[in-house]
């Protein structure tokens, strides 16, 4: 059975302290990345839909904040002033459909997507990535496959109504409306949402009380079908709460740098064997060079044979000198590597871990009745989209009394008499 393609738009909050570290990694500021796979000879081919140019992100803020465009009144230091939001759909979507030409594609009509989310005047940047190798299907397909995804730094704007204060002299004015402003706010534009049925009517739980809408849910409702309206179909709409892709994907990351770990560990080893036999080489040198017959006149004589056989050990000495030193070089930058994915494995070990922990009741079940978790998730599905697309969460049934339990009993009891 192929596997399903699913898209993905997702939200990252940052701070103006910390949004230089991602600023780095989208515009691909760096010379090196912890991520392994980023491959900089193909940096040339992401594409920037929305750019600052010379200016930082930080810098382009203050720039809008200076016109009068945005304001942070209000807001703390470490508040959210900048959303990342990204937009995937699974690797394999791009390659069944024409590669980096369709992505190119794909990704400009997300880009609008944004625009109509955020306002076109408050996307800060927005740049499709074409240069992370994905291991994975480069296995599957015997070929460099990349990961095709996009990066979008918004800042979330909603229009606040400043009133007229008790302050005001003019009573008439107090309470009215004295200016908007484009209040910069993440929470405000995330709020939930209620959810309504059908008919418009609210949605209550089991205690009668309003159930809302989790706002990046709605994100992706809407980012999905805003792609199928622009002609872009073949995948769903990511799945709820799914973690089996993303740990099939960790696990097989740790695999490969373990490989790649166990490549280093063997070519140092390799190496190491050269430096010593290069060493070793240098110890037979100068015992050879205290051989030789001293004369009467206190010159050192030797035989033809023995002179050829320094002479060529003199050879090898100057030649082995520079192999050994190119070998230390390179023994050093080996370490510095091995050293880099131990402590990437580490970090995706711990990861791992966490992932697995979390997931673990849905992979138990998966394993005991794949099928009958597959009709419920199918269920919960269905409702959610017939009530468009809200999600009703029946009551846990309270559990039975002694006594229902005895009468149950003795039904049965009956009926076997």
């Amino acid at each position: 059975m192929a596997k399903q393609n699913f898209s993905v738009a997702r939200i990252e909050t940052r701070t103006r302290a910390t949004v230089g570290k991602f600023e780095r990694h989208i515009e691909r500021k760096n010379d090196s990345y912890e991520n392994m796979n980023v491959d900089l000879s193909r940096t040339s081919m992401n594409i920037s839909f929305k750019s600052c140019g010379e200016l930082t992100y930080n810098e382009y803020l203050d720039k809008m904040i200076a016109a009068g465009t945005v304001s942070l009144k209000g807001l703390k230091p470490d508040a959210t002033v900048f959303d990342e939001m990204i937009m995937d759909v699974n690797t394999d979507y791009f390659e069944q459909n024409g590669g980096y030409e369709y992505a190119c594609r794909f990704y400009e009509e997300a880009f609008h997507f944004a625009e109509k989310l955020y306002g076109k005047n408050n996307i800060v940047s927005a740049v499709m990535h074409a240069d992370e190798l994905n291991t994975a299907m480069t296995e599957k397909y015997g070929r460099p496959i990349y990961h095709y995804h996009l990066h979008i730094m918004a800042l979330p704007v909603v229009d606040k109504e400043v009133r007229w204060t008790k302050r005001c002299k003019d009573p008439e004015l107090v309470g009215k409306v004295k200016e908007v402003i484009h209040q910069v706010s993440h929470s405000k534009k995330w709020k939930s949402e209620k959810a309504l049925d059908e008919n418009g009517n609210s949605i209550l739980n089991s205690k009668g009380k309003q159930v809302y809408h989790a706002s990046y849910s709605i994100l992706q409702d809407k980012f999905y079908e805003h792609m199928q309206e622009a002609g872009f179909n073949g995948f769903s709409r990511g799945e709820r709460g799914s973690t089996a892709e993303n740990l099939a994907s960790l696990e097989f990351k740790i695999k490969k740098d373990k490989e790649k770990l166990s490549d280093l560990q063997e070519k140092i080893a390799g190496e190491q064997v050269r430096y010593e036999e290069n060493h070793n080489a240098f110890m037979t040198f100068n015992e050879i060079d205290s051989s030789g017959k001293k004369s009467f006149t206190g010159k050192y004589t030797v035989s033809a044979d023995d002179y050829e056989k320094l002479t060529t050990l003199a050879k090898r000495s100057y030649s082995a000198e520079s192999e050994a030193q190119r070998l230390r070089e390179e023994n050093r930058n080996l370490s510095r590597q091995i050293w880099s994915l131990q402590s990437e494995i580490s970090k995706l070990g711990t990861a791992l871990r966490e992932l697995t922990e979390k997931c673990r009741p849905y992979l138990e079940a998966l394993k005991i009745a794949p099928q009958k978790v597959k009709e419920f998730i199918d269920g919960i599905l269905e409702r959610f989209k017939k009530q468009e697309k809200s999600i009703l969460y029946e009551p846990i049934p309270a559990p039975k009394t002694q006594s229902q339990e005895r009468e149950k009993h003795s039904k049965n009891k009956n009926y076997e008499r």
